[in-house]
């Protein structure tokens, strides 16, 4: 049970009560009474990326000889802590407060003040020791960008993972042989290892995008302070907590070369959501296309079979659902949305300060998370040796396939074509039989110039 008593702190606004064993402090509470908009909190990757800018920060001035040596070595070890998550609990805030960020800042720097005194019997202040050097206005930024790089390491080693799991899947099915569609209609003969390489093709191709992003990601606002001038911050400062943080991380972040761009505005975190968004796109078409494939099993496609993994309605026994590609399906909506909020926020960047930060790193890093979950799902449980392929359903349908005659166009003409894929559908006939009928080519190479098998090579 929480306790309900409480303990008096003061800010420059004056006194007010707070939580008795609260880490944070007046400026948290403040935000606490004042907002109160929705149940969600920013995810703990941001929060903890925020400690990890105050444990550098403490370090690098302490060196830079502008903070006290023993505050220091409290800060950075409260800090650490913190960005460890060991104290998720004491960040309080959601993602709909003050357009800067600085509430949760404020939580930050006040959590992490009460942290380092405590341990240190020193009296260490959230703003002029914790955020020494520091504005709200530099660290949010730089704590987006690093928490967003962070989380698009993960996705993307998730990703990897996904694009190995569906060729390992594409080797089993070199030789199997269907029919391609276009329009949702029959076309050319294609392999089910093809169809499959198009799938890892795409997702290959998205994470170059994310790589090519990687750069700008690296950059960093802090040292900035208020608008991008550096007032009160060392001019050293900024550049010595990247090399903080690369040691910290292993990412290769680098200081900024002109804060006042990245401190005004959003543009690398709304490049980086289109390109989730273009990932999201993707594994929307991979989701609905095995959707699509696994349907049936009576009266759909039913060219393939996903690993069974629960039932799939409370009235009907024995139905299955495909859960997995439905779920990421969902995730890739979610992520279309947030892309058009990170749009939104991005554009809010009014002179020389954005003031939709906190929803921007909510949507961000929740789309990160969401497209991660979502890779390793369809990793593990599609994409295995349960998946299983209709090999001679698949056959039958593609030796049937009319539209094989297209192999022979520069031979017989088109409109001779379309008179053979015709009759043979309204007939119901082979179109190897009616083309016998009317080229009067031999059935033997009639035969081998519309194997499907052979029109999968080109």
């Amino acid at each position: 049970m929480t306790s309900t008593e409480t303990r008096l702190e003061r800010d420059s606004l004056g006194d007010i009560e707070v939580p008795i064993d609260a880490l944070y402090a007046a400026q948290t509470q403040r935000a606490l009474n004042n907002i109160r908009i929705g149940d969600a909190l920013l995810p703990a990757a941001f929060t903890r990326s925020i400690a990890l800018v105050k444990a550098a920060a403490a370090s690098c001035n302490a060196a830079l000889g502008h903070l006290d040596a023993d505050k220091a070595r409290a800060i950075e070890a409260a800090a650490i802590a913190v960005a460890n998550g060991q104290h998720d609990e004491a960040f309080v805030l959601g993602p709909y407060q003050t357009g800067s960020g600085t509430s949760t800042n404020m939580n930050a720097n006040e959590v992490i003040a009460s942290l380092a005194s405590q341990a240190s019997g020193l009296a260490i202040h959230p703003n002029d020791d914790v955020n020494y050097g520091q504005s709200s206005n530099d660290v949010i930024p730089t704590a987006i960008h690093i928490s967003a790089a962070l989380a698009t390491a993960k996705l993307q080693n998730a990703v990897r993972a996904l694009i190995e799991a569906i060729n390992s899947q594409a080797d089993r099915f070199t030789d199997v042989v269907k029919t391609g569609r276009t329009h949702l209609m029959d076309a050319l003969p294609m392999t089910v290892s093809q169809e499959m390489r198009a799938w890892s093709a795409q997702l290959e191709d998205n994470l170059l995008r994310l790589e090519s992003s990687r750069p700008r990601l690296h950059r960093l606002a802090i040292g900035g302070t208020a608008i991008g001038s550096g007032l009160n911050a060392d001019p050293a400062l900024g550049a010595r907590i990247a090399a903080w943080l690369v040691t910290e991380t292993y990412l290769p972040f680098t200081h900024s070369d002109n804060a006042f761009r990245d401190i005004a505005c959003q543009d690398t975190a709304v490049e980086l959501s289109g390109q989730l968004n273009v990932l999201a796109t993707s594994m929307m078409k991979i989701s609905n296309d095995l959707r699509w494939l696994n349907s049936g099993p009576v009266t759909g496609l039913s060219e393939l079979t996903l690993p069974v993994l629960q039932p799939g309605s409370s009235i009907m026994p024995g139905k299955v659902n495909p859960v997995v590609p439905e779920a990421v399906a969902m995730v890739c909506a979610r992520i279309m949305g947030n892309h058009t909020c990170v749009t939104v926020a991005g554009q809010s960047g009014n002179f020389q300060l954005n003031v939709m930060l906190p929803v921007v790193a909510n949507s961000l890093l929740e789309s990160l998370s969401l497209l991660t979950d979502s890779a390793d799902n369809l990793r593990q449980r599609v994409f295995n040796d349960e998946l299983h392929v209709h090999t001679e359903r698949l056959s039958e349908w593609a030796a049937r396939n009319p539209i094989t005659i297209t192999a022979i166009n520069e031979r017989i003409g088109y409109e001779t074509g379309a008179k053979i894929a015709k009759q043979a559908y309204a007939e119901g006939r082979s179109v190897l039989d009616v083309a016998e009928e009317v080229t009067g080519i031999a059935r033997a190479e009639l035969a081998d110039l519309l194997n499907p098998a052979r029109l999968t090579k080109g």
